[in-house]
């Protein structure tokens, strides 16, 4: 018989991992209806047992989640024999058909659990026929009647909401007259079965589709119980009404931008919250337009939040220094009023950084000392950018609006438009008096001797004429305040006759506006 158990509790177990696995249920208020089949073996008086086979069909209703109550009914056949023969007795074996009819409770250990098993209890009548070998009559052909009271443990393992493998182990107790042989001790079977019950319909207590909310929970609050995430955000319907506070209806409760298992589960934001680190700007642009962290409100560590930069200050919320002059954002809007988004605020040709930390100027000031030389001017020059009495050079450039200016000093290779090294002064002093006019516009005009053709001399300077802009605009010159015009052999200043004069005549003006 042992061996009959160990096959049945096989099978069952097979079946249930080729159904999928267990979830868990209850069956409080629900009907169950299930088969069972398997083997049994009839306790007697005779000498030697015998497996029979039989099935059971059950009806039961869950009172509680712990408690059911139901009809089982079924057929069984019981065998068995006697070896060696007793006096008295007239057959060698017996066999028996029996239709048991009982009325049993559930008694259930682990309810709403996915494996619950049970105990059940129960008593009723059972129909039977005797038979010995050769199917005749046993002592007769009438069917008889007998007190039964059957009990038995079992496991149901729920592999749906409607669905669940059952393992029973039972055993019946019945009349000592069935074999025939009255010693006063009551017979009895044991059996092992395996079967299934199904539940139809569905219940306010069940959990159908297991996201830890019941069905009844569900209907109330508008979530779909066969969906475990009814709003597709990535969270349980449960873990949103009871861990979360969340709403399992809105896939973003908060309204940022993010859903709130994006939150939960990737951010790590508050998904009830719409700025979760209260500096200005939602979670969902923090991560999605911005790129800043939103559990931190000042992402760059500058000493402005987030959302003062974008809403504000318009600044780069990921650079401690949007402009790159060596201050930071909130020491420039904070402390010296200097513009974030300037490196060079006052236009004197230092940046703020340099301004502040290294010449000691007032960024806010062209020039600080008020000389009339501006600040990057003088520190070109050399001269002390708070003294105003040295602001005033004998070789500084001046420029006038409607004049011209010749740039002596300002030298090419032979035929080219390559500076020569020893132009750099001319060219700082150029660059300082365009740094003090910051106001005014310039043409830079060249102008060749006369050798050569019109056409090449008038390409050469337009090259030259390129080149003083280009290096003009390379020191910080805005390239808008800068035009060229190559005037070639045109305009000169002296004779071309000589080798003086033609020299005078090869050089760069500036032209006022």
């Amino acid at each position: 018989m042992h061996r009959l158990f160990i096959l049945l509790l096989g099978v069952s177990l097979c079946a249930l991992l080729v159904s999928g696995g267990a979830t868990a249920q209850n069956v409080d208020g629900r009907w169950a209806i299930g088969v069972l089949g398997g083997g049994n073996i009839w306790v007697n008086d005779l000498s030697q047992t015998k497996i029979g086979l039989g099935g059971l069909f059950s009806i039961r209703y869950g009172i509680s989640p712990v408690f059911s109550i139901g009809l089982m009914g079924g057929y069984e056949v019981l065998k068995s024999s006697q070896d060696p023969p007793l006096p008295g007795l007239s057959y060698p074996y017996l066999h028996v058909d029996a239709y048991p009819v009982a009325l049993q409770g559930y008694f259930r250990f682990y309810p709403n659990s996915a494996l619950s098993p049970y105990f059940r209890f129960g008593g009723g009548m059972m129909f039977y026929t005797r038979k010995t070998a050769g199917g005749a009559p046993a002592p007769d052909d009438r069917q008889h009647t007998a007190y039964i009271i059957p009990f038995g443990l079992g496991i149901e393992a729920f592999t749906s909401s409607n669905f669940a493998i059952d393992f029973d182990l039972g055993a019946t107790n019945f009349t000592d007259a069935l074999d025939l042989r009255e010693n006063g001790s009551p017979d009895g079977s044991l059996s092992a079965k395996v079967g299934f019950h199904w539940f139809p319909g569905r219940s306010d207590a069940d959990d159908d589709d297991n996201d830890g909310l019941t069905n009844g929970q569900e209907r109330r609050l508008g979530t779909n119980p066969l969906n475990p995430d009814t709003d597709g955000d990535g969270l349980s319907d449960g873990d949103e009404v009871r861990k979360y506070h969340t709403n399992p209806l809105r896939a973003d409760t908060d309204g940022d931008g993010l859903t709130d298992g994006e939150e939960v589960l990737k951010y790590h934001t508050d998904p009830t919250k719409y700025d979760t680190d209260g500096d200005g700007l939602s979670d969902g642009d923090e991560v999605l337009k911005y790129h800043t962290d939103p559990l931190k409100p000042d992402t760059d560590g500058d000493g402005l939040t987030d959302g003062d930069e974008v809403l504000r200050y318009h600044t780069d919320p990921l650079k401690v220094d949007t402009d790159g002059d060596g201050l930071s954002d909130r020491d420039e809007v904070k402390v010296y009023h200097t513009d974030p988004l300037n490196p060079d605020t006052d236009g004197d040709g230092l940046m703020d950084g340099e301004e502040v930390m290294k010449y000691h100027t007032d960024p806010l000031k062209a020039d600080t000392d008020g000389g009339g030389l501006i600040d990057g001017a003088e520190i070109i020059r050399g001269t002390n950018p708070l003294d105003p009495t040295d602001d005033v050079l004998k070789d500084a450039i001046i420029l006038e609006r409607g004049k011209a200016v010749v740039l002596q000093g300002i030298k090419f290779l032979s035929g080219s438009a390559t500076l020569t090294r020893d132009s750099e002064n001319m060219l700082e002093r150029a660059y300082a008096a365009l740094l003090t006019s910051s106001d005014l516009k310039v043409e830079v005009a060249g102008y060749t001797d006369n050798v050569g053709s019109r056409i090449s001399n008038e390409q050469l300077s337009q090259r030259r004429a390129d080149a003083v802009r280009s290096w003009l605009i390379a020191k910080g010159i805005p390239g808008s305040r800068l035009t060229t015009k190559g005037y070639g052999l045109r305009d000169p200043v002296a004779s071309n006759a000589t080798s003086d004069g033609r020299a005078q005549n090869r050089r760069i003006e500036f032209h006022v506006k």
